[in-house]
């Protein structure tokens, strides 16, 4: 059944907690996780970034219990060797340069290939994992989904800082992902066929060495029977995973629900993915219908709406809309991290109050 189960993969920065700089701590905290503490943790792209992933779960109840348990364990792994878990898109060091990639023949090749892009490659994502068992209706979804995609972006915007500086942006992450040549929304094709015969031709032109390679913000998984949903920055707060999570799978039941009809053509993507991207929940977004700007907090209400047979079937209404009052409330990370430079604190204050937000569960 579609969306019967749902799954999380979440990403992090590495940081030294004494002075908020991003370390290249992965081999240690791996060896350190090995067998002890349940992490389960995964290396990434670069030695300052690390992932780990839920299992496979049935409710959102469940899905915050096992990332907590794994969020713990983590913490727990990178205390032991002298680190702290940073859960946002950038930290005010991502984009230097500093710690290098993980050494593997893949990586390398990469790095190799797109230099200054893998250089600044220090960016953390949320991606929600769907259960779609049948893979061609899991591409046909994806047509009608890619219009709400830059709200669940807006609501998850955590990249403010690059290069220790303030981009202007409320997800600086999604531009510079927006660089690589399969980012961004996915095409338009009627099977999975079809998809996989695009996906082996960008493979045989040598742009990328594989499907893993594949950045689009919504893609069906190349290892699970599933829908990806890779198009929000990573999140410190629990609250806020779980929010997304739940939003999108409920995007993905209801939209299985008119799988039939034409997927709309949303000429406007490109335009709302930077609008959501720019300024998070802090000013107008693009209406995912009408494709006119309205505030921010009518979009998020439009969304949730477009949603609700979706979260009525999973029994997610109630926790959703809580979530996302409380979302609407307090604002994104990157507002909390900006309110935290505004009150006089400076980018180390703004690591430490990313990380202490990572420990709540």
């Amino acid at each position: 059944m579609v969306g019967a189960t749902i799954g999380v993969e979440e990403e992090f920065h590495l940081v030294d907690p004494e002075t908020g700089e991003l370390v290249a701590g992965a081999r240690r905290l791996l060896a350190a996780d090995t067998g002890r503490t349940g992490a389960d943790a995964e290396a990434e792209l670069r030695l300052s970034m690390i992932e780990i992933a839920s299992g496979v779960c049935t409710s959102l109840d469940e899905l915050r219990a096992d990332l907590a348990q794994r969020r713990a364990a983590l913490r727990t792994a990178a205390e032991r060797v002298g680190l702290a878990v940073a859960g946002c898109a950038t930290v005010p060091d991502s984009g230097t340069g500093r710690a290098a990639i993980y050494p593997n023949e893949r990586y390398e090749w990469m790095a190799d290939q797109y230099r200054q892009l893998v250089d600044e490659h220090q960016i953390c994502a949320t991606q929600v994992q769907v259960g779609v068992p049948d893979r061609d209706l899991a591409v046909r979804l994806t047509a009608h989904l890619r219009p709400w995609l830059p709200v669940l972006l807006a609501m998850s915007g955590s990249s403010p800082l690059f290069r220790r500086a303030d981009t202007g942006y409320a997800s600086y992450r999604s531009v510079a992902l927006s660089r690589w040549p399969t980012s961004g929304p996915p095409p338009l094709v009627s099977s999975a066929a079809e998809y996989d015969a695009a996906v082996q031709e960008l493979v045989d032109s040598g742009a990328i060495c594989d499907a893993g390679m594949i950045y689009f913000d919504v893609r069906p998984s190349a290892r699970y029977p599933t829908l990806e949903i890779r198009v929000s920055d990573a999140c410190p707060l629990l609250d806020d995973v779980v929010l997304l999570a739940g939003l999108a799978r409920a995007l993905v039941v209801t939209a299985a629900q008119s799988v039939d009809e034409p997927g709309p053509a949303y000429p406007l993507l490109r335009a709302a993915t930077w609008r959501a991207a720019r300024s998070g929940l802090d000013a107008e977004l693009v209406h995912p219908v009408t494709g006119r700007p309205v505030p921010a907090a009518d979009a998020v209400r439009a969304l949730l709406e477009h949603v609700r047979p979706g979260l009525e079937s999973n029994g997610d209404l109630a926790i959703v809309r809580e979530l996302t009052a409380d979302l609407l409330a307090r604002g994104t990370s990157a507002r909390r991290q900006r309110a935290v430079l505004a009150g006089g604190g400076d980018l180390r204050d703004v690591v430490d109050s990313v990380v202490a937000e990572c420990r709540r569960t």
